[in-house]
């Protein structure tokens, strides 16, 4: 494993890290196999794991912290979310912060997550939706300060809104965030144009979510896939989304190296970006461990391969089924 530093945190962390949203959030999950899975990863030497409130209501996080506790010689960072108070993913121009995120439900939930945890103080505390007008809000500013000057929270982060990476360009310049988690990946290349940059020069962590956009560069889905009753990508792979979606990915096929998977690209591509400190894959399986925490070897991408990547970058607006 390879390790990356973390922004003015200064932490040093894998730069494959642990998206627990599958843990709770989807169907088909089960818990003494995400545990499994989660000893594994710390045994692969990843060290960096991303939860939130909203995982299960607080399931995903209890998971967390019985892994920090099965391997209290580890240092494990810690990063999970804050739900928006109207519990509305994603976020809406319209919405007031007063709706979203008051002081009050900042600092409620935040010390949910630290009983769910089982910690004293999270690493790495995160908005789950942001809108850049409420950058100059001084009411999320005092409760972050205040969190902070109580030990509860290390670090502040925000999770940008899906296909909006520069809804968060003002908040990052007010110095109270330490870190953006973004979605960056094959596809979604938008980051690159102004997100990364500003984030090199304030010295802000970079987290790339969804590398496999919701599984589309696995290059497993095709037109006829479905997914269980109550599962959130029925939501989210309408027809619209998952025909064109498929259509895409089936171009990048001639494109895959012959020793790798669509999978191993697509995160090669994102660990190829230096400005990127972590990507979170989802990982229920253990041999979805052994192959993502196998991508962490130094070995990127090469420029002619990035090169034809660069073409296939896709820009969506946001739509009521991209929650």
């Amino acid at each position: 494993m390879k390790y990356r530093r973390f922004g003015r945190t200064g932490w040093n962390i894998s730069e494959v890290g642990y998206g627990m949203w599958g843990m709770a959030g989807w169907k088909e999950s089960d818990d003494r196999q995400s545990e499994q899975s989660l000893d594994l990863a710390v045994e692969r030497g990843c060290n960096f794991f991303d939860t939130a409130w909203g995982y299960g209501e607080g399931h995903s996080e209890q998971l967390l912290g019985k892994l920090l506790k099965r391997h209290p010689d580890k240092r494990l960072y810690v990063a999970t979310k804050i739900p928006p108070k109207n519990f509305t993913w994603p976020s809406r121009p319209e919405f007031k912060l007063e709706e979203v995120f008051p002081a009050s439900h900042i600092i409620e939930y935040t010390e949910k997550s630290l009983k769910n945890l089982g910690v004293e103080t999270i690493d790495l505390q995160q908005f789950h939706v942001w809108e850049d007008s409420w950058a100059e809000h001084e009411e999320w500013q005092r409760a972050v300060e205040q969190l902070k000057a109580d030990g509860k929270i290390q670090h502040m982060g925000i999770s940008v809104n899906r296909w909006e990476p520069e809804n968060v360009l003002n908040t990052l310049r007010t110095g109270h965030i330490s870190a953006v988690q973004v979605i960056y990946n094959i596809f979604d290349q938008a980051p690159e144009d102004t997100l990364f940059p500003l984030c090199e020069k304030l010295d802000v962590g970079i987290i790339a979510r969804v590398p496999f956009d919701e599984g589309t560069l696995t290059g497993n889905l095709t037109k006829d896939t479905t997914f269980p009753e109550g599962d959130w990508r029925n939501t989210y792979f309408v027809p619209e989304n998952l025909h064109s979606s498929v259509d895409r990915a089936e171009k990048l096929r001639p494109l895959v190296p012959g020793s790798m998977t669509m999978a191993e690209m697509a995160l090669r591509f994102i660990l190829s970006n230096p400005h990127v400190s972590t990507t979170i894959p989802g990982m229920r399986k253990n041999n979805h461990v052994e192959s993502n925490l196998a991508s962490s070897d130094g070995k990127g991408l090469s420029q002619e391969l990035l090169q034809e990547l660069k073409a296939h970058r896709w820009d969506r607006q946001p739509t009521k089924w991209s929650q």
